[in-house]
């Protein structure tokens, strides 16, 4: 039966928060951001290994990439304001020299983590996308252009797909099940070239929202970027001030770090 949903898209650009970043010569280091997915979940902490690393994350909220050691690190995420009972509990293992994205998924009675590893690099001039399906319980969709070709098929929850890389440009795309039914219209989805994105499908069916999330700029050098443990504190964020430049002969980048706003 055709099920078309309310037209409502929050297209929310979340920038991968490196464009122009200073470089960590080694990479003994993982790079981690969190995001808030689940929709009736209240405003969140969240812990790694025993430190607060984000407070009072909100629906949709997505921290800035977090350096951390590669390895195991256990993640604990708490209702905001409380340690008495974590909502999830679980292990995350990292690897050196790559990057995350860390989700809590699902409603709150089974929250989950959803974890997708980030590309950093996308060929010149192109673009490159993927997309992850959140919302707990949306059916099975396909993404793909209006009247056209299907990019993404038979993405499921809470599923993320292998990057596509695509010529530069703006796209009009939809969410769509497999009978073809209009689901989400994207029209107007700009990609920029030398970019690569998530594109993450969030909150209840009858809600569905999409929240943009920018991975790699080309603005930024190619390598991990080095950055303190900075992350949401609430459901806003806000650009760090610009780090001091670093004298080389070879290379002097920009660090941009964001720095959370207080609730």
């Amino acid at each position: 039966m055709k099920k078309v949903f309310a037209l409502l898209v929050s297209m929310v650009l979340v920038s991968s928060l490196f464009a122009g970043t200073v470089f960590a010569d080694d990479h003994e280091n993982a790079m981690v951001r969190i995001l808030h997915a689940s929709p009736d979940a209240p405003e969140v902490d969240v812990y790694l290994n025993g430190d607060a690393v984000v407070e009072g994350a909100g629906f949709k909220a997505a921290t800035d990439y977090m350096e951390v050691p590669a390895g195991e690190h256990e993640v604990e995420i708490y209702p905001a304001g409380t340690m008495d009972e974590a909502v999830i509990s679980e292990t995350l293992t990292v690897e050196a020299g790559m990057a995350y994205t860390v989700a809590a998924t699902g409603m709150l009675d089974s929250l989950e983590l959803t974890v997708g590893m980030d590309s950093m690099e996308v060929a010149d001039g192109m673009t490159k996308v993927r997309v992850g399906h959140l919302s707990p319980d949306a059916p099975t969709v396909d993404v793909g252009l209006i009247d056209g070709d299907t990019l993404f098929e038979g993405a499921t929850f809470p599923a993320i797909t292998d990057y596509m890389e695509l010529d530069a440009g703006t796209y009009d795309l939809e969410i769509r099940t497999a009978e073809g039914d209009q689901v989400l219209d994207l029209s107007g989805t700009t990609l920029e070239e030398n970019t690569v994105y998530s594109v993450f499908a969030v909150n209840t069916a009858e809600n569905l929202e999409v929240l943009m999330l920018e991975d790699y700029s080309g603005s930024m050098p190619s390598e991990m970027p080095q950055t303190g443990l900075g992350g949401a504190q609430g459901s806003n964020m806000a650009l760090y001030g610009l780090m001091a430049m670093l004298g080389g002969l070879v290379l002097a980048g920009f660090g941009f770090r964001r720095k959370a706003n207080q609730q």
